[in-house]
Order: C-alpha cells, then sequence, then structure tokens
C-alpha cells in the first residue's frame, strides 16, 4: 500500500509517496509552474490531483479526471494530511462513477 503526505513546513510545501517527493508529472499536463497546493481550487491544486492520479492509477485517467478529482479531494485537503493509494482509488469512484476499483 502507497502512502501519500502532504504538508507545509516552514520552508514550504512538501508532498511525497512512501517517503520520496512526488512527481509532479509536467510530463503529463502543466497547469502551473509553482508546484502543489491544496486546500482550495486552482492551477496548483489540480497539479497535485493530476500527479496523486498518475501515480496511484495512471496517466490517462489522471488527464481526465484531474479538475473533479481536484474540486472533490484536493481542494478539502487539511494544511497536512495523509493518504493511502486506497483512499484515492476510493475517491476516484466518486469521481467517475465508471472507475474501477481494483
Amino acid at each position: 500500500m502507497k502512502h501519500y503526505l502532504g504538508c507545509r513546513t516552514i520552508d514550504g510545501i512538501i508532498v511525497t509517496v512512501d517517503g520520496v517527493p512526488l512527481d509532479p508529472r509536467y510530463d503529463l499536463e502543466r497547469f502551473t509552474e509553482l508546484g502543489f497546493e491544496w486546500s482550495y481550487k486552482g492551477d496548483s491544486p489540480q497539479q497535485l490531483a493530476l500527479a496523486l492520479i498518475a501515480d496511484c492509477v495512471g496517466s490517462d485517467q489522471a488527464r481526465r479526471w484531474s479538475e473533479p478529482f481536484m474540486v472533490k479531494v484536493v481542494a478539502h485537503l487539511d494544511n497536512d494530511w495523509r493518504l493511502t493509494d486506497a483512499d484515492i482509488r476510493t475517491a476516484m469512484v466518486c469521481v467517475n462513477p465508471e472507475f474501477t476499483n481494483d
């Protein structure tokens, strides 16, 4: 099981997957050059949504569902948060009812 962590520090935002920095996946889509953000709707939170989905369920799903995932999940994250890959897959079912949670 993968573990995703996000926190705000005095040095800035940190987002990791299993202790390693999460790839922003600019190769798929560049919504911003400012990095990740959360707790609101915008370009940086959508970049985080894209990266989380891509890492967890694949790039095809990430491109298509990053905006609704950002609205339903990323915009509501606390300052410090934890998600598992199971949490992301469950949220994907809410965002896209056709998503199969395999």
